[in-house]
């Protein structure tokens, strides 16, 4: 039923939409050669020599006409297949939108000059594919869902533009189709082995799933009887398995970046807006209002949301932080034969310092994100299962990394090497499917952020 009224939609508005337009431009051709084919007369009647001539300005009048006014025609392709994948991406309530605007007049993120997402609705629904890959708006929207709440017809316009994005990420981030899988749920069995071979590979060819207890240092045997994880997964061979596969995200995120910030500046050259320049002048700029949520407080549904949201930015900033002094403080001096701090790190250390603090508002951000879903559900919804994978995966990360130190400082080898296992296939598969899962919006959202500066369209925070 979803294409059977996209079609006819199509039909009809190219059926009104292309002689309402043709109809002045033949107009302006007719209107602009009659003119001159009476002067042409005048003068021929005057001079008796010049009605060859006339006729031939109203011959060459006749023939421009119509191509003046195929010129002027605008042809519509929706993309059906675009509008019945955000309906089943989570924007299903889509065509109850009768264009009414309250979205954009009730959205305080959106500039005024440049408002949101009314003229994305009714793109979406007209399958304008092309339209909305290039739209900042469609990043720029901070899923508030103000708009969501107030909506008349209950079309649920936050919802919409989250699918969207979605939809626009396989256009962006390249192989395409990680991204239509990981947004896919009946893909997500194969797409969670991808990342658990991968651990396992490394752990059968570079360490041991049979890992003996203690471990050589230096020819003395330290930690005698307790769990050492490098003699399951050396700390080496986990940097350069687990680097490779981290530098191959930021690749792809660059080469999605440049794409992206391509397509801003094809769209905005069509809207009559062409900007020039990169936009790296406005990249700290960006890094400062993202380091502080700023725009997440002009929410009024789900104001709550910032504090949430910035405890997993910061618990993420922390865990990264750990994982780098981890390496270039205490393992680094042993490649040079200085006396580096051996794993497992003492349960106080500079190492630790960061890690604690950062599990810590990873439990406190991600408990909060759950509870506000349910919390908001009767206004906003629930989300959606790309919401929701994102959301698990967190959860997953945060229990399996606080298992792994609980479970070794208990000395139960039954627990705790299965749970690093899990632990370093949850990292795996935030690594891989970064550029392809909710996580790109960090990214794609800072670019739009960027570009809508560079462009002189952001609105005042």
């Amino acid at each position: 039923m979803a294409d059977e009224s996209v079609e006819k939609n199509e039909e009809t508005a190219a059926a009104s939409e292309q002689p309402a337009e043709a109809a002045p431009a033949e107009e302006a051709a007719v209107g602009t050669a009659e003119p001159e084919a009476s002067a042409a007369g005048e003068s021929g009647e005057e001079a008796g020599t010049a009605g060859p001539e006339t006729e031939a300005a109203e011959a060459t009048a006749a023939a421009e006409a119509p191509a003046a006014a195929a010129k002027a025609a605008v042809r519509i392709e929706p993309d059906i297949k675009f509008v019945r994948d955000v309906i089943e991406g989570g924007g299903t309530d889509l065509k109850k939108c009768f264009q009414c605007a309250t979205c954009s007049v009730v959205c305080n993120v959106t500039p005024d000059d440049h408002p949101f997402p009314r003229k994305e609705m009714i793109w979406a629904q007209w399958g304008l594919k092309d339209k909305l890959v290039g739209d900042p708006d469609i990043w720029l929207c901070h899923q508030c869902n103000d708009c969501t709440a107030q909506c008349p017809r209950d079309a649920k316009p936050g919802r919409v533009m989250q699918a969207i994005s979605k939809m626009t990420i396989p256009s962006l981030s390249k192989p395409g189709f990680l991204a239509s899988g990981i947004g896919n749920p009946s893909a997500l069995v194969l797409m969670a082995a991808i990342p658990v071979i991968i651990v396992a590979l490394a752990v059968g060819l570079l360490g041991s799933f049979n890992p003996s207890r203690g471990e050589m240092v230096n020819g003395k045997l330290e930690h005698a009887g307790q769990i050492v994880y490098a003699q399951f997964l050396g700390h080496w061979p986990i940097v350069g398995v687990f680097t490779t596969f981290f530098v191959l995200s930021i690749i792809i995120f660059a080469l999605g970046i440049r794409n992206y910030w391509g397509m801003m500046k094809q769209h905005a050259m069509e809207e009559g807006a062409p900007i020039s320049g990169s936009g790296m002048a406005q990249v700290g700029p960006v890094l400062g209002e993202i380091a502080v949520h700023k725009r997440f407080g002009k929410c009024d549904e789900t104001k709550d949301r910032k504090v949430s949201h910035l405890f997993i930015f910061y618990a993420f900033a922390l865990l990264f932080l750990a994982t780098i002094v981890s390496t270039l403080f205490t393992d680094l001096p042993l490649l040079w034969g200085g006396e580096g701090v051996v794993s497992p790190y003492p349960t106080i250390s500079f190492v630790k310092l960061f890690a604690y603090p950062g599990a810590a508002a990873g439990i406190i951000g991600i408990g909060l994100i759950t509870v506000n879903r349910f919390k908001h559900q009767e206004k906003i919804g629930i989300g959606s299962y790309f919401d929701w994978l994102l959301i698990s995966i967190i959860i997953l990360l945060m229990i399996t990394g606080i298992g792994s130190v609980a479970f070794r400082l208990a000395n139960i080898g039954p627990l705790a090497y299965p749970t690093y296992f899990l632990h370093l296939s949850t990292v795996m598969f935030l690594f891989i499917y970064a550029p392809f899962s909710k996580m790109a919006h960090m990214v794609y959202r800072g670019t739009a952020m960027a570009f809508a500066r560079t462009a002189g369209r952001d609105t005042p925070m």
